[in-house]
Formats: C-alpha cells, structure tokens, sequence
C-alpha cells in the first residue's frame, strides 16, 4: 500500500489547494471608433492599408476576492490617404478568485485572466470594424504570457537603472 495519498490523476496530493476563479462579468469600459477620412476613402480606396496594434493589460483588486482584469486595446489603421480608422477599447473582466497564493496573483490576473476575456474582446474587435463599414479586423491569438515575461523585464531594466 502507497503512503501518499493519491488525487485521483496520478499525481500525489501535497495538501495544495487548486486555484478557483471564474468571470463574475465582462464589460467594455472604454470604446472608441474613428473614420477620419470617410470622404477621401469613399472616392477613392488609396494604397494598401497599414495596421498598427497595441496591446497592455492591467489589474487591479475591487474588493475581497473579487478583482479586475482589463485588456487595453488600439487598432490604427493608415494609407497614402490618412488614416483610416482608430479602434481604441479596453475590455474588461471581473473575476472572483479563491484560493490562490500572493505569489500567484499578479502573474494569474496577467495571463490567466485576459486570456480568459479574450476570445470576447476578439468579437467585439471584429464587430465594431465591420460596422465602421471594413473588413473585420480579425486578431490573432495573444501570447498574454509573453506580454508578461516582457513587462517583468522592462521592471528590472529601469530598476537597474534607478539604482545606478
């Protein structure tokens, strides 16, 4: 008979409690869409259009175990014309979460948790450009990880820098 207790996978059960957390709401907190040059598009389309993305996210506590994560968003979108259109949103998910340890926090409320919202915000994207009378802006998966990796290196770039 095996001395450690078995959680029904396999793996052994080292008292760790597994994280809980679900989207209590979403909701869009900001939006934003403009067609600044509706005229000059109309009579004539111009050269292909070239798209800048960017992406940040944020959270922060609301009270208790509830907390906020946000993905801010900004489509700009230009040719020989001007620009085209500027779709800036940021998109935001309530989530309450049990049982998580600090250290795992911010990482979860970073990755985790705009990763939880994005597929909504990817609707929303393509929804309001297809109504501003484009093509949808169909995005890409996000590396929400990644952002975070790169986030944390920045932090200890300029806290290198402080410090000299």
């Amino acid at each position: 008979m095996a001395d450690n207790e078995n959680n029904g996978n396999g793996a052994a059960n080292d008292g760790q409690v597994p994280i809980q957390a679900k989207i209590v709401n979403q909701y869009i907190k900001d939006l934003s869409f403009e067609n600044p040059n509706v005229h000059k598009l109309i009579a004539g389309a111009g050269d292909q259009p070239n798209l800048q993305v960017e992406v940040n996210v944020a959270a922060q506590r609301i009270n208790g175990d509830l907390y906020e994560t946000a993905i801010e968003f900004k489509a700009t979108a230009t040719n020989n014309l001007g620009t085209i259109y500027v779709l800036e949103t940021v998109y935001a998910g309530l989530l309450k979460i049990d049982s998580i340890p600090d250290g795992a926090l911010e990482p979860f409320l970073l990755i985790s948790g705009p990763a939880m919202i994005f597929p909504f915000l990817r609707r929303l994207v393509a929804d309001i450009t297809r109504e501003g009378g484009f093509p949808p802006l169909l995005l890409d998966p996000i590396d929400f990880g990644g952002l975070y990796v790169q986030r944390q290196r920045q932090r200890a770039q300029s806290a290198g820098r402080t410090d000299a």
